[in-house]
């Protein structure tokens, strides 16, 4: 049986460590591993008859890094809090550049050199090389135990070679005794001798590198705050209902499916669950990215962690912990985060291999220039400055650094990727199809437009026709009476009601005579449609509406307008659409005069109609054929095969589990502009990921061959490959400050 588990990983300092665990885990049988260093977690997917989990704890362990089991989905912030990096890396650094800077300024101002001051040099480095840079070397040496390098094995090496040599000159050479200038140059000198002391490079370099340690590891913890602000979000507690009707405060923790629960203004829903008592505007930007509250009353779906901001609501739960709305999203957002995009792949591949090569080049450049006649120190100086300037964080950094901060801000807006392969058809998709109903549509009928006639008022014709039409369980007939209720409050009863199937509705109210339904039903009774309720009709119809005639007293009264209107968003949704590139496309089972009057409102010019449920596939497959890229909104059961389909499934958060669990990217409001968002953002993402991969890439091809040719000081080396982890890491976080053009 196959089995999922995220192990938590600790000791990763660079990509190649993630790299050497992820191919550890995979030569396991029956294990697939995908080791996430900006994440720091191994999701694996395994055979619990071959492996167990403490198998792959002992299989890190044995690489020389540390894992630690827990329950599958659990969360805990307190946990991650207590792992922090950054407070460790601090302190080293803070220590280190109080004793660095003596040994810069030392260094590079020949006024301040006094007698002998290489001593304090020396005195001032020592602790800043052995104390301050302990995790690389302990690092280093465990990889050493292993046979293998990483980013700390080029920063031991390097700042090692750089204090010993300037040790041994110290001891046993000249420098110790002479006085002269061992100064600071911006390149390596050429002739200088054995003699040249380094005290400064060992020193500030790590400095520079435990800075840019610090920096990224506090960046990558704000990488991934957006989803932990999500987990930390829920309720504390709640007021639980005894059967009695008491009240009694729980931890959230307790609450059980099938409890009723209280939420007063100003709380955090508890749980998922639907509204039994009460109405209240509910704030649902938390899951849906929307900032005007929801109404809700009895009947309607309420989610966890979202915000009653008016009158007190009695709740009856209906999912608990790790089935909750909210868990579900952070499942998702976690998923997406420790996957991998295809182009990470080549990043990877490289960040394997990259420290032996550098290694080869360090030792090839002391070789070759020692062989051309340099002086020993210039050799020393170039091959240093290659340990120190190569980077693979950068290139280990660049994906899933864009990757946690994309779909955390995402999350935050109500919009869920699930996958980082996901990102690539983003980009290339041409072509969107929208399901009319529930997507560009409310997906209920609603009563548009009542024309009377007769001398009878609107107030009248609702009250008589809202109350014959409550009888019936239509959808048309749903629509007008719920309109009625709303414009003229509680409605008659109906006596000798009758439904005409496939004609109408008939029945006394207060003493009328009432009918309402086709032309046809009311001519049986002897009442025919005036001129210009006939014109209301005919010209509703070519809209694609339905037009429902009433009358009573032998006279027609009204031609009620009713229709799955479009969603007050769509046409914008339609037009944002469009300038990302994309050809909008209406596809839907109705009638085609339905199909285009919806469009024409909407602004899609090409419309597919009357198509059954099990031929949308069918369409997107044939538009695919045709050489289109097509992305496909929708929200029901029949559109999850056209979703699975396509290059690109959006699914509308408000539709059902089957069509969001076939789809690519969830939208978790009704809002179409959403999928415009959506796509913006995952491009944007893309983006990122492709920039910060240009500058790795870029950075290490450039500089390196640079530093090997004797033309970089090793202390700048160290400041540019410091900063070269930051950048990527604070590129990526600048998708932090994406927004929804729907809240614009």
């Amino acid at each position: 049986m196959s089995t999922q588990l995220d192990l938590p990983i600790t000791g990763m300092t660079c990509a190649s460590c993630a790299n050497r665990i992820e191919r550890k885990l995979n030569k396991l049988d029956g294990v697939t591993a995908s080791v996430n260093y900006a994440t720091e977690k191994a999701s694996v997917t395994f055979d619990d008859g071959a492996v167990t989990p403490d198998d792959l704890v002992e299989t890190v362990r044995a690489a020389g890094y540390d894992a630690a089991l827990r329950e599958a989905g659990a969360a805990d912030a307190a946990e991650a809090e207590a792992a922090d990096p950054t407070r460790s890396l601090r302190t080293r650094l803070i220590a280190s550049a109080v004793l660095s800077l003596p040994v810069l300024l030392l260094s590079m101002i020949p006024a301040l050199q006094f007698d002998n001051w290489q001593w304090l040099a020396w005195n001032l480095a020592t602790p800043v090389v052995l104390w301050a840079a302990w995790p690389f070397h302990r690092a280093a040496w465990l990889n050493l135990r292993h046979a293998t390098a990483t980013m700390d094995t080029l920063i031991s090496v390097g700042t090692l070679a750089a204090w010993g040599w300037s040790v041994v000159a110290l001891f046993f050479g000249d420098a110790g005794m002479t006085g002269m200038k061992m100064g600071f140059d911006l390149l390596p000198d050429r002739s200088a001798t054995l003699d040249h002391l380094y005290f400064e490079v060992a020193a500030v370099v790590t400095t520079f590198i435990l800075a840019g340690r610090y920096f990224e590891a506090r960046a990558k913890r704000r990488a991934g705050s957006a989803l932990a602000a999500l987990l930390e979000l829920g309720a504390k507690d709640v007021a639980v209902l005894d059967p009695s009707g008491a009240e009694r405060r729980v931890p959230v923790d307790a609450l059980r499916r099938g409890a009723r629960f209280v939420v007063r203004p100003g709380e955090k829903v508890a749980t998922d669950g639907v509204v039994v008592e009460g109405s209240s505007a509910v704030d649902q930007s938390l899951l849906t990215g929307e900032s005007i509250p929801v109404e809700k009353r009895p009947g309607d779906e309420v989610a966890g962690a979202t915000v009653n901001v008016g009158g007190r609501l009695v709740v009856e739960a209906t999912a608990v912990g790790a089935d909750t709305a909210l868990a579900q999203i952070a499942r998702l957002v976690t998923e997406a985060q420790s996957g991998k995009a295809p182009v990470q792949r080549l990043a990877d591949r490289i960040s394997g291999v990259f420290v032996p090569v550098v290694l080869a080049v360090a030792a090839g450049a002391l070789g070759f220039w020692l062989g051309a006649g340099e002086s020993a120190a210039f050799a020393f100086t170039a091959a240093v400055a290659v340990l120190i300037i190569a980077c693979p964080c950068a290139l280990g950094l660049a994906t899933p650094t864009a990757l946690l901060v994309g779909t955390g801000r995402g999350a935050q807006l109500g919009l869920l990727i699930k996958g980082p392969e996901i990102l690539e058809s983003t980009r290339r998709v041409d072509t969107v199809v929208l399901d009319k109903t529930g997507t560009v549509t409310s997906g209920r009928m609603t009563l548009l437009d009542v024309a009377t006639a007769g001398g009878a008022g609107r107030d009248e014709v609702l009250r008589l026709v809202g109350a014959l039409e409550d009888a019936s369980e239509h959808p048309i007939a749903r629509a007008i009476a719920r309109a009625a209720r709303e414009r003229v409050g509680t409605l008659p009863p109906v006596e000798s009601f009758a439904a005409r199937e496939g004609l109408g509705v008939e029945g006394v109210v207060d003493g009328h005579g009432v009918v309402a339904g086709r032309p046809a039903l009311l001519a049986d009774w002897g009442m025919h449609l005036p001129a210009p309720l006939q014109a209301v009709k005919d010209e509703a119809e070519a809209r694609g509406q339905t037009a429902i005639a009433a009358g009573w007293d032998g006279q027609v009264r009204a031609v009620l307008v009713v229709a799955d209107a479009p969603k007050p968003t769509s046409a914008e949704a339609v037009r944002r659409l469009r300038e990302l590139g994309l050809r909008p496309v209406l596809l839907t089972g109705d009638n085609a005069s339905t199909a285009r009057a919806v469009a024409a409102q909407v602004g899609i010019d090409e419309v597919i109609a009357e198509v059954l449920p099990s031929e949308k596939a069918a369409v997107v497959r044939r538009l695919q054929d045709e050489g289109r890229v097509v992305a496909m909104v929708g929200d029901g059961v029949n559109d999850a095969p056209a979703l699975a389909q396509a290059d690109l499934g959006l699914a509308i958060g408000t539709g059902t589990d089957v069509a969001i669990e076939a789809s690519d990217l969830t939208l978790v409001s009704g809002d179409l502009r959403a999928a415009a968002d959506a796509i913006r953002l995952s491009r944007r993402t893309l983006g990122t990921i492709r920039s910060n991969l240009f500058w790795a890439f870029a950075y290490n091809v450039v500089l390196i061959p640079v530093a090997a040719a004797g033309f970089l000081n090793p202390v700048l080396a160290g400041a540019a490959m410091a900063f070269s982890s930051v950048f990527v890491v604070t590129n990526s976080l600048r998708l932090r400050t994406f927004r929804a053009e729907r809240d614009a």
